[in-house]
């Protein structure tokens, strides 16, 4: 099936490269190549997701409000996929939340309301897909780390740091962590209990007082054979005798001993007598770049040559490579440890490919052969194949006649974006590769301005919209967000721009540091940086040896064109149900469906709209073929929910990180503290738990996690649901199993329990997750009760909703109450609801308005569309703080050139 158009440019090598015309077998190699690299992207073409933010990060009760940009190969809107999915996962891997979206032209809208209860502060991330990316893993999601804040029920603001010190047989963490209340005054003199966690078990705990200052230092001494990977601190401190506040502090214990540093040589192997760049990249514990400098020496410890870091622990250095010798790395990291590292070993035989990307035009080229394999392949044909996102925009062949062959290839011919630059020998196998990043300065320029250069509070502001390509009016798609800067303080180079996702990062596997710093002000020492990170960054969406081998990416999901509700109908016996008729409705609306059930008794209902949280009714009592049949809906496949793949751009301190925003958003939402404060007396409904079961009795709520019921909103299969959405648990062949002891081998699984009773995994397939009050996960069964009775490991405990207490009814009456199988009542994923973006007008300038306006988000539009005429503008008010407004836009044109501006402006 051909999804896209293939774009192919074949060039020959003008200059240096002299060759006849292509012998058959040549041909035969390259054509090759050439089709099993279009059979690639035209049956597995790469569809992305961008999402651009109002802000940087928020707090609760806060609106996150976005904007989703799905494209596919050569940055073009996609027109593959029409539902896009977005979802919200916090600090301990549970979903939070998860919105579906319909994609229209390629671009969905969505906000996200930061209810207070079911949002607390802390990390969190938010990823982004479509059902086809499910086929090529999570790696190509949209990611982003998002940091939540509380400024409503706020009693203390903390500071938390850490230092480890490690040997082989011990580990010790001194923490210091001080204490303010929500007025930022230091709370002196406050006892606090303190615990550590690590892997769900307490391995260490004790009390102490804070000082004047509100510091409390805790010296945490775990035993040698419980050394913390990665912990959870938890301190309850004293305000009164009645009132104690918990707080909680992850944390990984590094020390300079973890320090790492990889080398990589460019095109793929350190090759003897060749001059080869070796590029390097350092990382600490955390896995973040570490800048160091150190020398090469030989065996002989003979000094080679001096190298340094030039970003974030990345740098290349120059060697050529004797035969029979080795080299040794002797660095000092800027944390002044000190290290050895061995470099590569050389191959005694081989060819690269080296490219000098400085030239703006192009792609300088050189192949280079070392004698002994110059000898053995004079005269024998090669092949360069250079793509951008799968697609061949070059191709060429020439002949080993020379050591050292030199080509340019013009970077016109490609979008902008990584470029992979492959050799093949003349048998069709890849022997060099090198990733490049082709920057067009010259590509789509957007603009912003105001109509005045500095506004008053309250002021009414005119934003022309400009977007161009060279000379031209662009037609394009874009969305603006402007902020009070001075609230919303940002490091640019560490953002996740629509630059730096779609032409950088969603290319590439593994974590990429502070990913807007190549594209902020980009000038050449960003691009040199950036060509020392496409030595460094090895992993790439595909490889030709797999490619060749026609091992492609096996396709489980196709792209989802509409909304859907597939399943299958069968009679009491279980057999299918031959041209049945199913009727869909949802009640309160007009949208209704009739289809008829195929030979295998699967029916699958297209088209669908309606929004999420809507009752849905399948109803199959009109089927013509069984009587009483039963309706099995499919469910609905969904990543599997993992830990934050980027750690290290979590913020530990949240409280002082983010002050300036917090500080703020303390007065904006003051009203919601005062509602909160007001208490309203009456008897308070008893939550179903474990505890009302005596067999169960025994488990401490302190151990376990509770997932409320809200959460399985739109879950149509709850024992799937449970899967992704157990913390602490790993789902393989129907059991469930503690993470921690399954990693480690152990086969014992987890005990299911349903309201008391147990069960096993199928028989949660009787469970309709509406009916779900809270489900418990216990991966601990401190007192052994459970675990020793059913020999088990863990226990999972779903509690359903209690049935309101009534009157007497009768046996017909209960009948009524029992579900029909031939219908089927659901709460299915439906779209998420749409909302404006409120920004108010005070059209009155001199009218005396009673209240603050304390807004940091200004203005939100994501709905701007360029013409090529031009004359593009719009208004807004600025709110009453002072200082500095950042407005961002951002988007792609109809040609897919992508495009982002930075405009600032003053408010008096």
């Amino acid at each position: 099936m051909r999804f896209i158009k293939f774009t192919i440019a074949f060039l020959i090598f003008f200059t240096t490269l002299q060759f006849s015309a292509f012998a058959q077998q040549d041909s035969v190699v390259l054509d090759n190549i050439i089709k099993k690299t279009k059979k690639l992207t035209d049956e597995r073409p790469v569809e992305k997701v961008y999402l651009h933010f109002d802000k940087p990060y928020y707090s609760v009760a806060d609106t996150i409000w976005f904007k989703a940009y799905l494209t596919m190969e050569q940055n073009l809107l996609s027109q593959l996929s029409k539902i896009v999915y977005v979802d919200v996962i916090n600090d301990r891997d549970s979903l939070v939340q998860s919105l579906k979206l319909p994609v229209l032209g390629g671009m969905a809208y969505g906000n996200i309301p930061l209810n207070v209860g079911t949002y607390q502060q802390g990390n969190y991330y938010i990823k982004a897909y479509t059902l086809w990316m499910l086929n090529f893993g999570e790696d190509y999601f949209f990611s982003k780390n998002m940091a939540i804040g509380e400024a409503i029920d706020k009693q203390l603001n903390t500071h938390f740091s850490y230092k480890a010190t490690e040997t082989d047989k011990s580990q010790v963490i001194d923490a210091t962590i001080q204490f303010k209340n929500r007025d930022n005054v230091v709370q002196t003199n406050k006892a606090v209990n303190w615990r550590v966690l690590s892997n769900y078990d307490v391995i260490a705990k004790g009390k102490g007082t804070t000082d004047q200052n509100g510091i409390l230092r805790i010296k945490i001494d775990p035993r040698k054979s419980e050394k913390i990977k990665n912990g959870e601190l938890i301190t309850d401190l004293s305000l009164t005798e009645k009132d104690i506040v918990t707080n909680s502090f992850k944390f990984k214990p590094v020390t300079a001993a973890a320090n790492d540093l990889q080398f990589f040589p460019e095109g793929g192997e350190l090759i003897t007598g060749i001059a080869s760049r070796i590029g390097f990249k350092a990382i600490n514990g955390k896995g973040q770049g570490i800048d160091l400098k150190g020398s090469v020496t030989d065996e002989g410890g003979n000094k080679l040559i001096d190298f340094s870091s030039t970003h974030l622990g990345m740098g290349s250095f120059y060697i050529n490579a004797e035969a029979g010798k080795s080299y040794k790395a002797n660095v000092t990291f800027n944390d002044g440890s000190t290290k050895s590292f061995d470099l590569p070993k050389s191959i005694a035989s081989g060819i690269t490919a080296q490219v000098n990307n400085t030239d703006s035009t192009a792609f300088n080229l050189k192949i280079i052969a070392n004698d002994a394999y110059f000898q053995a392949g004079k005269g024998k044909t090669f092949f360069i194949v250079a793509t951008n996102g799968a697609i061949i925009y070059y191709a060429a062949k020439t002949r080993l006649n020379t050591q050292v062959t030199t080509a340019k290839i013009p970077k016109d011919k490609f979008p902008a974006g990584i470029v992979q630059i492959t050799l093949f020998n003349e048998a069709g196998e890849p022997v060099s590769e090198r990733l490049a990043f082709n920057y067009q300065p010259d590509g789509l320029k957007l603009g912003l301005k105001s109509d005045l250069p500095t506004y008053k509070p309250r002021q009414k502001v005119k934003l022309a919209v400009t977007a161009k390509n060279g000379a031209q009016l662009s037609e394009g798609f874009f969305s603006i967000a402007v902020t009070d800067e001075q609230k919303v303080p940002v490091d640019e180079n560490s953002e996740i721009t629509i630059l730096s996702s779609l032409l950088l990062t969603s290319d590439l596997k593994g974590y990429v540091e502070k990913p807007n710093y190549y594209f902020n002000k980009t000038n050449a020492k960003k691009l040199a940086d950036l060509d020392v990170l496409m030595l460094t960054q090895g992993f790439r969406r595909y490889a030709y040896k797999e490619i060749l081998a026609n091992k492609y990416p096996p396709i489980t999901f196709l792209p989802e064109q509409s909304m859907t509700l597939t399943g299958t109908l069968r009679d009491r016996t279980g057999m299918p149900v031959r041209k049945g008729i199913l009727r869909l409705t949802v009640p309160g609306t007009t949208q209704a469906a009739e289809i008829q059930t195929s030979p295998s008794g699967i029916f699958a209902f297209q088209n669908l709209t309606f929004q999420d949280s809507s009752d849905v009714v399948i109803n199959a009592k009109y089927s013509v073929n069984g009587q009483g049949p039963m309706i099995m809906l499919d469910g609905q496949p969904a990543p599997q929910v993992s830990g934050n793949p980027y750690p290290a751009d979590e913020i530990s301190n949240i409280d002082s990180t983010m002050s300036s925003y917090l500080n703020n958003s303390k007065r904006k939402y003051n009203y919601l503290r005062t509602l909160k404060e007001v208490k309203i007396e009456g008897a308070k409904a008893k939550r179903p738990s474990h505890a009302d079961y005596p067999a169960l009795s025994g488990l401490s709520s302190i151990s376990g996690t509770v997932i409320e019921g809200e959460r399985f909103s739109g879950c149509n299969i709850l024992a799937l649901c449970l899967q992704s959405m157990a913390t602490g648990l790993t789902f393989y062949e129907n059991n469930f199993y503690v993470s921690r002891d399954y990693q480690q081998g152990s086969r014992v699984p987890v005990q299911i329990f349903l309201n008391g009773m147990p069960i096993d995994y199928f028989g949660l397939s009787s469970v309709q997750a509406a009916d779900v009050e809270n489900v418990e996960v216990f991966t601990k069964d401190e007192l052994g009760t459970v675990n020793r009775m059913y020999n088990t490991n863990g226990v999972l405990v779903i509690n359903t909703k209690k049935i309101p207490k009534g009157t007497k009814m009768s046996m017909e009456e209960f009948k009524k109450l029992i579900p029909d199988p031939s219908v089927l009542k659901l709460k299915p994923k439906g779209y998420s609801k749409q909302r404006e973006f409120y920004s108010p007008k005070y059209v009155n300038a001199a009218a005396t308005y009673n209240f603050n306006d304390l807004r940091t988000t200004i203005y939100w539009n994501p709905k701007v569309v360029t013409t090529a005429e031009g004359g593009l503008s719009f208004e807004f008010y600025n709110a009453d703080g002072k200082g500095t407004y950042k407005a961002v836009i951002e988007g792609v044109d109809k040609h897919g050139n992508i495009g982002r501006y930075v405009y600032r402006y003053t408010v008096k």
